[in-house]
């Protein structure tokens, strides 16, 4: 048995406790001495030596979040404008450190496995450790005695029991853990499609081998071939008229230009053309948004108010300093509309073209036509929308189909088949005639209205009546009578009636004209006092038809009576007038002094809801006015060429509100009757006077 060591307990008072007493008493009363000593202060040698008042002065310093290595100056290029802008936010922040982990929760079924699997592992390395310790190795010297002989078999019996329960480790029983917010990864119930491959089998496209040797003869050969035919053409050039050569070095230019292009551009030009479409989308998303959605929420604090939001703006470089003569919606696709491009002056008469946009494409045109002399109208087909009837400032007019490619008309009048010796100031397309014939109407300021069909690939004309002015016939020589002829400016065809129509004239007044008269008209308007600019047939009333002129005012007639029912004076000279196509009462008036005018008789018969300019700037004059037939969007164009897209504001479209157990009620009846209830109050008023 090994010897046991005791310690004796130490006894308060014996000399081992004393002298442990003295010597900690020494040890105090020396530490009290020496921080009871002044302390010697020491100074550096070039500290400055400063006076109580610079002592008690502060010096603030503000500490920022700010990078003080960040750059000021970073400019990116903005594709909407199309130049490089400074970008005012600057990102302060420096990342000194960062790391990536991945974090487990516990409650989720991977933690519960992870921690099973470390309680595992723990377990067997306690349980390796426990049997390393007590598995004791006998020595080779030592001799086994009697008694461990004996017990022999129990010690053994009890290693092995040992040895089993350690070996195998004990499974904790998993706790079911509650999940509070029952939380499940949508990842993990997604199962990932396997790539399947796809193969076809084709046949191999043909093959030829072309194997020639060129020698000096054949070389000399092809040379003196294009000789022949440059000398050939060089003889066509010289009998040909100085008019036709002209036009005939256009087209070969173009031909040439074509022949040289065609292999790159033929087979990507409809590829191009969406991709060009997209590329705009995304740089005008905005502009999209707004049209699509944008309704203007101020309007429901306005009581007789509305606004214009200014939408796209169309240009094209070729038609910088022309004006804009004409604007026209393609019938069946709302969002096509064709632009007449020419001069009001008579000094500056050039060129003209005409151009057809896409509200898909603002950047650049659809078609491009050009022409020598100035577009001043066009019409577009309701049953055949490819095909744009224009009319030019030389008298002439001309078809142009928007199905072939080439830049000239398809069908175009001649001195010798009846031109207009004057501007060609308006034309219209009718029904066909009892052939199926294609057919136009067209006035101009030489005081006829001529008829135009297309009967074999040629423009027959027919004139229908001759302007002359009332009251104004001179007797010449011989007892022949003068006639003053009336030069017309603008007309319009009657929805219902298809013989009756009504014409403007320079001299202010609107003659109501048949088609089957040719010699008298059925009644006359003295409307205004100069020029009349536009007129035409309310969309919903029968009887009632608009007028607009350079006098500055607006009026709307019953041609039944020969005064107006309304004037309206816009305090500038009104360039067009249009009837809005949802509403009876809706019209639309621009002026030069660069300001559009909406109108709604129903709620203000005074004066308009909405005054705004829409160009630019002031000496820009607006010149032609059009309403969308299904989208609330206008388009307005001036004298510079350039087309403003505008939206109009819920105010501007007011339709009739619900009432409660009653159903709205829509249609041209409704129109008809809303109309008809203010004119019958001017009537009353009219009868009374």
């Amino acid at each position: 048995m090994p010897h046991k060591q005791t310690r004796k307990p130490s006894i308060p008072g014996s000399r081992g406790t004393r002298k442990k007493e003295e010597d900690s008493g020494t040890d105090v009363g020396e530490g009290a001495d020496e921080w009871s000593q002044s302390k010697a202060t020491v100074r550096p040698p070039d500290q400055l030596e400063l006076t109580d008042a610079e002592l008690k002065e502060e010096f603030t310093r503000i500490l920022t979040a700010n990078n003080p290595h960040a750059p000021q100056n970073i400019v990116r290029y903005s594709f909407k404008e199309g130049t490089y802008k400074l970008i005012g936010f600057v990102n302060q922040l420096a990342v000194h450190f960062s790391q990536v982990g991945n974090l487990i929760p516990k409650d989720s079924d991977e933690g519960r496995r992870q921690h099973y699997r470390e309680e595992l592992v723990a377990g067997s390395q306690e349980s390796a450790k426990v049997v390393h310790s007590e598995t004791e190795v006998p020595e080779e010297d030592e001799e086994p005695k009697e008694g461990d002989a004996e017990d022999m078999p129990a010690a053994e019996a009890a290693d092995k029991v040992t040895e089993e329960e350690f070996m195998t480790p004990m499974q904790p029983k998993e706790q079911k853990l509650t999940n509070q917010f029952n939380f499940s990864e949508r990842a993990s119930q997604t199962f990932t499609n396997r790539l399947r491959d796809r193969e076809c089998q084709m046949e191999p496209p043909p093959r030829t081998n072309f194997s020639a040797t060129a020698n000096q003869w054949e070389i000399y050969d092809a040379y003196i071939e294009e000789l022949e035919k440059q000398e050939k053409t060089k003889e066509k050039e010289k009998t040909k008229t100085p008019v036709a050569k002209k036009m005939g070095k256009m087209t070969m230019g173009k031909l040439t230009s074509m022949e040289s292009q065609s292999d790159d551009i033929t087979k990507v030009s409809q590829a191009a053309k969406i991709v060009e479409r997209m590329v705009n989308q995304n740089t005008y998303d905005d502009v999209a948004q707004d049209f699509k959605y944008y309704e203007d929420s101020a309007d429901e604090y306005r009581d007789q108010e509305g606004t214009l939001l200014p939408l796209w703006k169309f240009q094209n470089d070729k038609a910088k300093r022309l004006a804009v003569t004409a604007l026209c919606w393609n019938p069946k696709y709302s969002d096509l509309f064709a632009v007449g491009h020419g001069s009001y002056d008579f000094m500056k008469q050039s060129r003209g073209m005409l151009l057809v946009y896409s509200l898909k494409n603002p950047s650049f045109p659809e078609y491009i036509f050009s022409s020598e002399s100035g577009i001043m109208c066009l019409d577009m087909h309701v049953d055949h929308p490819y095909l744009v009837v224009v009319g030019y400032y030389d008298g002439n007019v001309a078809i142009y189909n928007l199905k072939k490619p080439h830049s000239q008309p398809s069908f175009r009048s001649s001195s010798k088949s009846g031109k207009h010796t004057d501007p060609v100031w308006q034309v219209r397309w009718q029904k066909d005639d009892m052939d199926h014939n294609l057919n136009f109407f067209s006035v101009s300021s030489d005081g006829r209205i001529v008829s135009w069909t297309l009967v074999k690939s040629e423009l027959v004309h027919t004139d229908v009546i001759k302007l002359k002015v009332e009251g104004s016939t001179t007797e010449g020589l011989e007892g022949f009578q003068l006639h003053t002829i009336g030069c017309g400016t603008a007309f319009d065809f009657h929805k219902e009636i298809d013989y009756l129509f009504l014409v403007g004239t320079e001299e202010g007044k609107i003659y109501k004209c048949s088609k089957s008269y040719s010699s008298q008209f059925l009644d006359t308007y003295d409307a205004h006092n100069m020029a009349v600019d536009t007129v035409s047939w309310n969309p919903y009333h029968s009887k009632v038809f608009m007028s607009c002129s350079s006098d500055w005012t607006v009026k709307i007639w019953d041609h039944t009576i020969k005064t107006p029912m309304f004037t309206y004076d816009l305090n500038s000279a009104v360039g067009d007038v249009a009837w809005a196509p949802y509403s009876s009462t809706v019209f639309a008036a621009v002026t030069t002094d660069g300001k559009a005018h909406v109108f709604d008789l129903v709620i203000n018969k005074y004066e308009a809801i909405c005054n705004q300019p829409v160009v630019a700037k002031k000496k820009n004059k607006i010149t032609h006015v059009q309403f969308n037939p299904i989208y609330p969007i206008i388009i307005v164009g001036d004298d510079r060429g350039h087309i403003t897209c505008l939206k109009l504001s819920p105010n501007l479209r007011k339709m009739p509100k619900e009432k409660k157990g009653q159903e709205v009620q829509k249609g041209p009846a409704v129109e008809i009757a809303k109309l008809d209830k203010l004119l019958n109050l001017v009537r009353e008023v009219k009868t009374k006077t």
